[in-house]
């Protein structure tokens, strides 16, 4: 069963893997198109998990070692940073009229998703590591 964490994770991801193949669509605008409302449904969500991440980094730390918690507050703070400048460049495509299949190509391109991105692979990485050793 997945942890808060890594089901802001997956849904972020999720998002992310759509918006490689909508940019590989050459689409000029996301209007009348199911991909179209897919996407903005994703971004919806991933925005959302985006929102809850810090939150579910420190559960997640408290759950992995409770005595210890404090030694994942430098990486909550650079996950909280990231998620910060990811949000405000999903929020900013979400709110256009029409969302192109090269403005998603340069959502995607964005250092700061990419960093945010690396952050979650990271932190999943541990969990993933956390939880199969403790249920040997």
């Amino acid at each position: 069963m997945p942890t808060e964490i890594e089901a802001l994770c997956d849904t972020i991801e999720d998002c992310y893997e759509f918006t490689l193949s909508y940019a590989a669509r050459g689409l000029t605008t996301d209007e009348g198109s199911d991909a179209g409302r897919q996407l903005r449904e994703k971004l919806a969500a991933a925005l959302v998990a985006i929102g809850g991440l810090e939150a579910g980094c420190r559960a997640a730390a408290q759950e992995l070692e409770p005595a210890q918690a404090e030694k994942y507050d430098a990486f909550i703070e650079l996950l909280s940073r990231d998620a910060q400048s990811s949000s405000a460049m999903v929020g900013l495509v979400l709110a256009q009229p029409a969302i192109s299949s090269q403005l998603i190509d340069n959502l995607n391109a964005s250092i700061h998703l990419r960093a945010l991105l690396t952050d979650l692979f990271v932190i999943t990485e541990i969990v993933g590591t956390r939880q199969a050793r403790a249920s040997s």
